[in-house]
């Protein structure tokens, strides 16, 4: 039985060894049981790669391919392929102001249901950064150190409605795009509720 232990013992010392410790740094490549596609064949950007005849890793896209959101002829963005005020928050050649409601077919909609919509959306994408007041101290923001913008200084008269859904939909400074992530109406409930924000601030604290 003493024998057994023994063995036993350096059975383990010698797993131990030859498998490491968890956690333990060194300079040789892991020996993994299951490596769970951590090592891919795969080429990285701006890296010279000897798959391709050029060494180049970066690729040219394939003739033909159009970015999402351009048209066909690259004359520009058309997101949802249309050109109205609904779906660009331009006017003319100017950004329009107020919700378009008949546009987005929501003429007969509750107005409190449409807030109430806006702030579910608003909760779901923007509070992350921008805060549950739109005061730019959401968790992302403290916590990660991004910087967000508060929204309660955008004021109708240097910031129109549509200039906020355009900056919703392409996205700016750091903030990318939510054209493909938000529909189209839910964007305009959410320019709502940051509206509503925003006129909040001016009403007493105790209503």
């Amino acid at each position: 039985m003493r024998y057994f232990f023994l063995a036993y013992a350096l059975i383990i010392v010698m797993v131990i060894g030859f498998f490491g410790f968890r956690g333990q740094m060194f300079s040789g490549t892991p020996l993994r049981l299951f490596p769970d596609m951590d090592d891919q064949d795969k080429v990285k950007t701006q890296t010279v790669s000897n798959f391709f005849a050029d060494g180049m890793s970066a690729r040219k896209p394939v003739v033909g391919t159009v970015p999402r959101g351009f048209e066909i002829d690259g004359s520009g963005i058309s997101f949802g392929n249309s050109t109205a005020y609904s779906h660009t928050g331009v006017i003319g050649d100017a950004y329009g102001d107020g919700i378009p409601f008949e546009e987005l077919g929501l003429a007969d909609i509750d107005p409190q249901a449409f807030l109430r919509h806006g702030q579910e959306r608003f909760n779901i994408s923007c509070m992350p950064c921008h805060g549950e007041s739109g005061n730019g101290k959401g968790a992302a923001a403290v916590k990660g150190n991004i910087p967000a913008t508060d929204l309660t200084g955008f004021a109708k008269p240097t910031y129109p409605d549509g200039k906020m859904f355009e900056t919703i939909t392409k996205g700016k400074g750091q903030m990318s795009g939510y054209g493909y992530n938000i529909p189209v109406q839910d964007r305009w409930a959410i320019i709502a509720y940051v509206r509503a924000l925003q006129a909040a601030r001016s009403v007493p604290a105790d209503q």
